[in-house]
């Protein structure tokens, strides 16, 4: 915020004060005083204001009330007007400063205006009015890039995602909490899908090299204005939430690539069951090994090739066949015939949807 700001109000409210007051953030920096002479300098009691826990403080004749904006300390407040008419002026002048704050935000913050357009906090009809009012073009091909990473005490992956797209006018990095970033960046050319897997790509290896953190990156599709940047934040969050279910060794989910996993994530779970029940004996499939698991995983990986399956596998061709046909025995697919084997990979991902859906429910 403009410190003009801060000092105009001080302006209007000193005209009805008798006595010193001003307003500093949490390093001590005054950013407006009734002695406009001080804005810039450091309090000289700022650090016995921090060490104390309290809220309202008392020190040395003066009052200091520390302003606290979703849980983080931003400004302290101060004066050396006396007892109750201190106070009463304290928690004025503080009401004043956390609305002008808000209205600053609202008014003249991109990253906000984007934060409320992708999360719903803004009336569909007010976007373009807004975006003019902020000189931000509104028919820009933009993507939505949904970042999680795990909570790692000290670690701040907001500043360095920041660094890495500096163009402030063109690309925006909201935090949406300490493990939840979003990026909104806009595309030079809408087709150019190289472009996304690269930007997705240096995030996942900048975080991973310079903060040591493991992150996820959800991707939606490309959004033609403003307007449908909401969609691709919702599209970004399905494929995370999708892709923890399906390909949780994945670290970039694009919704454009899901496949058949997001076919699946939309079925009711009653529906979910009842296609296992009729494909497979009771039991059969839970009664197959983590062995015969891993030969399923492989020859499904070789495209059904017995020969590439088994040398990858490290096993005889024959025993290869013998474990197919025990799996055959067992659930009554023969993985050979790729009708057998297409049933059999949808009831995989059907049995991880489930499984995965009751972990949540328990």
């Amino acid at each position: 915020m403009e410190v003009r700001l801060f000092q105009n109000l001080i302006n209007q409210i000193r005209e009805c004060v008798d006595g010193n007051f001003g307003i500093m953030d949490d390093t001590g920096l005054i950013l407006g005083c009734t002695d406009e002479q001080l804005t810039g300098t450091t309090h000289p009691l700022i650090d016995e204001v921090i060490d104390d826990n309290r809220t309202d403080i008392g020190i040395r004749g003066w009052l200091f009330r520390k302003i606290y904006i979703r849980n983080r300390l931003e400004f302290i407040v101060y004066t050396d007007v006396a007892e109750e008419q201190g106070k009463a002026l304290l928690t004025m002048f503080a009401i004043n400063v956390s609305n002008l704050k808000t209205y600053h935000e609202d008014k003249f913050d991109k990253g906000n205006f984007f934060k409320n357009v992708i999360t719903d906090n803004i009336l569909p009809g007010d976007i373009q009015i807004k975006a003019k009012e902020l000189h931000i073009p509104f028919n820009v091909p933009r993507l939505v890039f949904l970042i999680k990473t795990d909570k790692v005490k000290d670690v701040h992956p907001h500043e360095v995602v920041l660094g890495l797209f500096p163009k402030k006018q063109k690309d925006f990095v909201i935090a949406l909490d300490e493990e939840t970033l979003v990026l909104i960046k806009e595309l030079k050319d809408a087709d150019d899908f190289g472009e996304v897997d690269r930007t997705a790509k240096a995030i996942i290896d900048t975080l991973n090299t310079e903060l040591m953190v493991k992150a996820h990156i959800g991707i939606g599709t490309i959004a033609e204005n403003i307007r449908e940047i909401g969609r691709s934040f919702k599209e970004a969050q399905t494929a995370l939430q999708i892709g923890s279910i399906f390909d949780s060794d994945k670290s970039i989910l694009n919704y454009n690539n899901l496949g058949i996993g997001r076919l699946i994530y939309q079925l009711p779970t009653t529906m979910c069951r009842l296609f296992l029940k009729e494909v497979f004996k009771k039991g059969s499939l839970e009664s197959l090994d983590q062995e015969t698991l891993l030969t399923i995983q492989k020859f499904f990986e070789n495209n059904l090739n017995v020969s590439e399956t088994s040398r990858q596998l490290y096993v005889h061709r024959n025993t290869l066949v013998y474990r197919l046909d025990k799996i055959q025995k067992t659930t009554g697919l023969d993985l050979r015939k790729f009708d057998d084997a297409i049933i059999f990979k949808v009831s995989l991902l059907v049995k991880k949807y489930l499984d995965k859906a009751e972990n949540v429910q328990g």
